[in-house]
């Protein structure tokens, strides 16, 4: 299922617009937390695993919509990226905004919920890259 796929994607992208807007509301030490560097390349590393998760669900939207011989392996794909890219960015977005995405102040944590549900659905990232793996060496998945 892409849809599944498309969902995580979804969340995970949803995450960093959250997390990206708090880091311009936020101000420590007289600056918007947005405007440290570390906290900058968390968010980068954020939006790289998202585009590579939308290039991985496009991909399987497109071969399972045109019925290429390839969108088994497209799903798997899609699913492995999508079920980890939002799981990462969901903790991502707990840890980035600090103390308060452990709170039920937050939605953070709901996103982080949802993103294990995700996975628990879909499989694990690990057993969708063992299907690949087994579909291009030949043998059975």
């Amino acid at each position: 299922m892409v849809v599944l796929a498309a969902e995580g994607l979804g969340l995970a992208q949803a995450a960093l617009d959250r997390t990206v807007a708090y880091s311009r509301d936020r101000v420590q030490f007289g600056r918007a937390i947005g405007s440290f560097q570390a906290y900058k390349h968390r968010l980068a590393d954020m939006m790289v695993e998202i585009e590579q998760a939308r290039s991985a669900v496009y991909w399987a939207a497109c071969a399972v919509d045109e019925g290429a011989d390839d969108a088994k392996l497209a799903v798997h794909a899609a699913k492995s990226f999508a079920a980890d890219t939002a799981f990462r960015c969901a903790g991502d977005m707990i840890q980035l905004h600090g103390g308060i995405g452990f709170t039920w102040d937050h939605d953070a944590h709901l996103f982080f919920k949802r993103a294990r549900a995700l996975q628990t659905m879909m499989g694990s990232g690990d057993w969708h890259r063992e299907q690949i793996a087994a579909m291009v060496l030949g043998e059975t998945a």
